[in-house]
């Protein structure tokens, strides 16, 4: 039972002194999670009060079912951008149909993470490179982040995927800029800005939302032309059922898949960052993780929760402030809770603004200049994928480039797999050892011997490539060539197509008079090459435990037939 429901092994055991940091952790994670919630809800293109919801089931949900004890799951900046980019070109932002195919993106995305966790499939994560994740981030903060300029600068502009178009009907509506509105979102970034360097501790987005509502209320500013949040809806949201059969449910999938992949790539980065510090008390589960956050969703989306994952920010001050366990996840939920019992009506008078500032502040970190740079001096194929990835969002749209993205991760991913790296190996001066002959001086290279190394697995992908590779090298040793050796040590699997292709290979030079020895072939590929009759191509002592062992029964061959 405790491998399915985690909670299990900290709830028994709880201990008195984990309460106070417990404590102290779970009230200021949910006091950040308030105004945060409403501005990712925002960004989601929903009404701030759906950020509420979102704060509650899925991280009560999670501490039942996660592995970590420290993650913070709710509404996180980057999942709100793919629910924009996946549903506005769907459907008009804040309308009930948006509102429900949001929810449903919710239900649809924890199915597929739980049925990932389920079949213990985690490892699909890898299929998103990060290279082009943060070409798409890039792109998409900048997108959603310069679309809450008309929040900021209090001018109604239309909400476009073109930033230039954006920035082009911004400055075409400079006189109506509203320079009070203005003031108090400048003034809110620069509170969230440096906030931090007075205390890490300190909720920066709470701070400026208390003192905007201070200040419009005590001013009376909302009478001077500065928009309001005005009603949050009060109460808890109710229980309700995911509209499925909804004519926009297959165009839902593939963001659907998009962001489980990706909320489960951020939570469990930041999970394992944090569990680092944890190791004696608790051990991650990642396939555990995505049935907890695939959990957290679907129940989250009964009760009008839009997708949610692990947030950095909150996670981190939650492990600051010492918390311990998922009781800290908990009391967040109800601090939240509370708050749409007795508290919305406080964020009445809340700037929208300040919302716009809390988002782009949080969009727009997500823009990491010195990953491309990095790139750029170490591997530039990897940059001209981040730099596609950043355009294709950028010029066509969020949307275009999350297929874009997706999809150049698993071609790049089956490119690379296709021409691995291969080698001709020498044998170092007084040693057994043999290397890359591009790489060390003075290596022995036997004129009748090509060593050969594939870092690979054998497989149809890239069978071609290994045959031609190593023809080529076999053409270059020309006729004094007697014996080629395999160094197998990387080759861990051989399919049928790949096999085929090695025995008329070998068949081929055995023709020719040239002999084919293998060396550190792992046991299951040995295995198989035996089933499936290699043996009798290559003969049962054709395969040595290194290379030197290959080379050395070949030139004592060599000596025995001379003195025959």
């Amino acid at each position: 039972m405790k491998k399915f429901l985690p909670i299990l092994n900290w709830l028994p055991n709880y201990k008195k002194e984990y309460l106070s940091g417990d404590l102290s952790a779970g009230l200021t994670v949910g006091v950040m999670l308030i105004p945060q919630g409403m501005a990712y809800a925002m960004i989601a293109g929903l009404p701030p009060v759906y950020g509420l919801y979102a704060a509650i089931f899925p991280q009560l949900v999670y501490a039942i079912f996660g592995t970590s004890r420290q993650l913070a799951v709710g509404p996180v900046a980057m999942d709100s951008l793919l629910v924009a980019a996946g549903i506005s070109v769907i459907a008009e932002a804040g309308t009930e149909n948006y509102i429900a195919l949001a929810i449903l993106l919710a239900f649809m995305m924890g199915v597929i993470q739980l049925a990932l966790g389920v079949f213990r499939m985690g490892f699909l994560v890898n299929f998103l490179s990060k290279p082009v994740i943060n070409g798409f981030t890039s792109a998409a903060a900048l997108i959603i982040g310069l679309n809450q300029l008309k929040h900021l600068i209090g001018v109604d502009l239309e909400r476009n995927n073109n930033i230039f178009i954006i920035v082009y009907e911004a400055i075409q509506n400079f006189e109506n800029i509203h320079w009070l509105t203005v003031a108090i979102g400048l003034g809110a970034i620069i509170i969230l800005k440096n906030i931090k360097q007075i205390h890490k501790a300190i909720p920066g987005a709470l701070v400026a939302v208390v003192l905007g509502v201070v200040v419009v209320k005590y001013f009376s500013l909302y009478t001077m032309g500065v928009k309001i949040v005005g009603d949050v809806p009060k109460g808890l949201p109710s229980f309700s059922i995911p509209i499925i059969n909804t004519p926009h449910f297959n165009e839902l999938i593939p963001v659907a898949f998009t962001l489980a992949l990706i909320a489960f790539m951020e939570a469990i980065s930041v999970a394992k960052a944090i569990q680092v510090n944890h190791k004696d008390e608790y051990k991650l589960d990642s396939n555990q993780e995505l049935i907890g956050l695939g959990m957290g969703n679907i129940v989250g989306s009964f009760f009008s929760a839009f997708p949610t994952t692990g947030g950095f920010s909150r996670s981190a001050v939650n492990e600051q402030l010492g918390g311990r366990t998922n009781l800290a996840a908990i009391i967040s939920a109800s601090l939240v809770i509370l708050t749409l019992l007795f508290l919305t009506p406080l964020f009445y008078y809340l700037p929208n603004s300040i919302l716009a500032a809390i988002i782009m502040v949080a969009v727009f970190g997500l823009i990491d200049t010195k990953f491309p740079v990095l790139l750029w001096n170490t591997k530039k194929e990897d940059f001209l994928m981040l730099a596609i990835s950043f355009g294709v969002t950028l010029g066509l749209g969020i949307k275009e480039g999350i297929g874009v993205s997706v999809a150049m991760s698993l071609l790049a991913m089956i490119y690379r797999s296709t021409k691995p790296h291969f080698a001709v190996l020498g044998k170092m001066p007084s040693s057994k050892e043999f290397r890359n002959i591009k790489r060390f001086d003075n290596l022995k290279v036997y004129e009748d011997i090509l060593v050969f190394r594939y870092d690979a697995d054998l497989y149809f992908a890239n069978i071609n490539h290994f045959i031609d590779t190593i023809t080529k090298e076999i053409d270059a040793k020309g006729s004094k060539l007697k014996l080629v050796v395999l160094h197998g040590g990387s080759i861990s699997h051989i399919d049928s197509t790949a096999y085929q292709a090695l025995q008329e290979l070998i068949e081929h030079l055995n023709k020719r008079g040239v002999e084919f020895y293998f060396s550190y072939i792992k046991g299951p590929t040995r295995d198989f090459l035996q089933q499936i009759g290699l043996s009798k191509v290559v003969g049962e002592s054709y395969c040595f435990l290194d290379v030197e062992e290959a080379v050395e029964a070949y030139l004592n061959k060599q000596k025995n037939t001379k003195n025959q």
